[in-house]
């Protein structure tokens, strides 16, 4: 089992940055692939960023490649998301999630590979 708590929401104009944190319990955090998903109203949950287990690979949506930076630090079970030149398009509530699998080579980035997810914290970003 792992619990995921996010922070570092907030309102920032555009062209800002802010990096949100994701603290998870549980001793095997290590060996968990996570991700962070976002969800603006009326639409979908998507895709933002994931980094596997072992801190080797990371994967990014298009819409935030060169923007966004995903890091973990496994002393701490943390995993953050550095956002920088933030656009409104980006505003939504942020999701951190943990993978069903234990030890995934791969950066997942579909939404049915992840069992955990926390409460979401919200990104606003004004024009």
């Amino acid at each position: 089992q792992v619990q995921l708590v996010e922070s570092g929401g907030g309102l920032v104009q555009a062209g800002g940055s802010l990096r949100l944190s994701c603290a998870a319990s549980g001793r095997t955090f290590s060996r968990y692939g996570m991700g962070w998903f976002r969800q603006a109203p009326g639409k979908e949950r998507e895709f933002v960023a994931a980094v596997s287990w072992n801190i080797g690979r990371t994967a990014y949506a298009d819409s935030v490649k060169g923007r966004f930076t995903i890091s973990r630090d496994n002393a701490k079970n943390t995993v953050y998301l550095q956002m920088n030149s933030l656009k409104p398009e980006d505003t939504a509530v942020y999701y951190c999630a943990a993978t069903r699998d234990l030890d995934p080579r791969e950066a997942r980035m579909q939404k049915y590979e992840y069992l955990y997810w926390g409460q979401g914290t919200q990104v606003t970003v004004s024009s």
